[in-house]
């Protein structure tokens, strides 16, 4: 299985796989057996900015290409994903953990409806126009930025790129992105579609550490734009370092989403979707429903009916036939939950199932835990405030919608609130109470995927939006300018100034 990875990738610049300017590689291992995949090349401050300097050749012809041009490149794109979709899926599934009909169903898919959609928006992109007065015309047209950093976590690598990837690209910038160092071998994959069909320097992947490559282009002066998904700690410093050099930044960060559970909730949908919210992708999603609030009229119901969900999820090897929840993507993101359930005994939660390693079947040599719930939590515990990212749900209870309410409002904005109830106003209700950045209804974690919908952040969860119409104005540069017919002009209106010249100028202005 681990075999259908190249032995050994190199960093992707100019439309060429090269090593480091140091010759330096790390190693790739399968969170699920522990097996290494592949050799990886890993970038340098030099590797950084050799990439910007293609990519900023490339941008002087690539920002020149028409819109049809472009759109019908990311249709290129799309038909290749299609035609690589078992390959990708797998490399994905390997590296990152993830059941292969998570990789396979959904991550790759969704990536190429991505570029379709966004070869759409950029046919139906258009400037606008407005007549001012008789004699006055104002004009908007959309411009690319330039060159874009763009820096990918480890839990969606594949998709998180095809995200940045596809705006940027209709937009007309180039970009230099660099995965996580867990996960990069999909985008290298994908990389290599990229290669047949993009102009050299458009696109260029630098994999590496976030210490050396990842702080190398936080640095770097010839980036027009950041782009950042990962945790607040990181998102925090590359928001700085944007403002620093004055350029925009757009941060899709972490935070504690909620799922809300209304007592007049479909009981069967509020089961679906508190499941869901967490165990996919084993938790590791910045929008899961990491902690759950019941109403305390069907507290113990929900309770006794979601340990006996938890405990029939089957988890294993993702290529396995039926595996519900994978591997944790490292030894040390296995760790750092495991610790978070110690944590939250500790401080007088009970663990109502699960809490534990899993190594039984085969399973000692990956990283594996068993979904787990824990019960008798109170706001003030960390497991109810701090995100754990992975297949642990705190579950709190409450008696009112204003008791929930103010439970979320105590906390940083949420990135995602998730609300199951039978009466759509109290829902409405909720939504115009609490500040987060997207959402559902009765459902969860759909919005996600979503490519016409804007998804991002809000407060502390984030800034700026990816998806829709406006991901593409996430990288584009709107250029305002007045067209003024040169035949009329209002000469009191230059200096040197009299008070005649004043009334007059207030009397064409009216």
């Amino acid at each position: 299985m681990n075999n259908i990875c190249d032995a050994s990738y190199g960093l992707f610049i100019n439309n060429e796989f090269v090593p480091s300017s140091d010759g330096k590689t790390f190693a790739t291992v399968c969170p699920a057996n522990g097996e290494k995949l592949a050799d990886v090349s890993a970038a340098t401050p030099e590797d950084v900015d050799r990439a910007v300097k293609v990519a900023t050749e490339a941008f002087k012809t690539w920002s020149k290409t028409s819109p049809a041009e472009r759109a019908a490149l990311l249709l290129k794109i799309a038909d290749a994903i299609d035609a690589n979709v078992e390959r990708l899926a797998t490399v994905e599934m390997l590296d990152n953990g993830k059941p292969f009909r998570e990789t396979r169903n959904i991550d790759i898919p969704a990536g190429a409806d991505h570029f379709r959609y966004f070869a759409g928006v950029l046919r139906a992109a258009e400037g606008r126009a407005a007549q001012i007065d008789e004699n006055t015309l104002s004009l908007v047209l959309h411009e690319p930025l330039g060159v874009v950093g763009q820096i990918i976590p480890w839990n969606f690598p594949y998709l998180m790129a095809c995200w940045k990837l596809a705006p940027a690209l209709a937009a007309g910038d180039t970009v230099v992105i660099k995965p996580a160092s867990d996960t990069p071998l999909s985008i290298l994959e994908l990389a290599k579609l990229l290669k047949d069909i993009l102009p050299a320097g458009v696109v260029n992947v630098l994999p590496g550490s976030g210490r050396v490559a990842g702080q190398a282009i936080l640095e770097h002066p010839g980036f027009a734009k950041l782009a950042f998904t990962g945790s607040t700690e990181v998102g925090r410093n590359v928001g700085l370092a944007a403002a620093k050099r004055i350029i925009p930044a757009t941060l899709e960060l972490g935070g504690k989403s909620a799922n809300i559970i209304f007592d007049d909730c479909n009981f069967d949908k509020a089961l679906e979707g508190a499941q869901m919210g967490i165990l996919f992708n084993q938790g590791q999603v910045c929008c899961a429903g990491s902690r759950i609030l019941v109403q305390d009229t069907i507290y113990d119901k929900f309770i006794a009916a979601l340990k006996k969900e938890f405990e029939a999820v089957k988890v294993g090897r993702p290529w396995e036939e039926g595996v519900q929840v994978g591997a944790l993507v490292d030894e040390r993101q296995l760790k750092k939950v495991l610790s978070y359930v110690d944590i939250g005994k500790e401080e007088g939660a009970t663990v109502i199932t699960g809490g534990r390693r899993l190594t039984e079947d085969g399973l000692d040599k990956g990283c594996f835990m068993a979904p787990t719930l824990l019960g008798d939590v109170t706001p003030d515990m960390r497991v109810a405030q701090e995100e754990i990212f992975g297949p642990v749900l705190p579950i709190l209870t409450y008696d009112s919608i204003s008791e929930a309410v103010n439970n979320i409002r105590a906390m940083s904005h949420p990135l995602a609130l998730y609300i199951f109830a039978g009466d759509t106003h109290v829902a409405e209700n909720v939504i115009a109470r609490i500040g987060f950045g997207g959402g559902c209804i009765n459902d969860t974690l759909i919005h996600l995927a979503t490519s016409e919908m804007p998804f991002g952040g809000f407060g502390e969860s984030g800034m700026g939006s990816y998806h829709g119409k406006t991901g593409f104005d996430t990288f584009t540069h709107y250029k305002s300018i007045v067209d003024k017919k040169t035949w009329l002009d209002l000469p009191m209106r230059y200096q040197p100034y009299k008070k005649i010249n004043n009334k007059l100028l207030h009397m064409f202005l009216k």
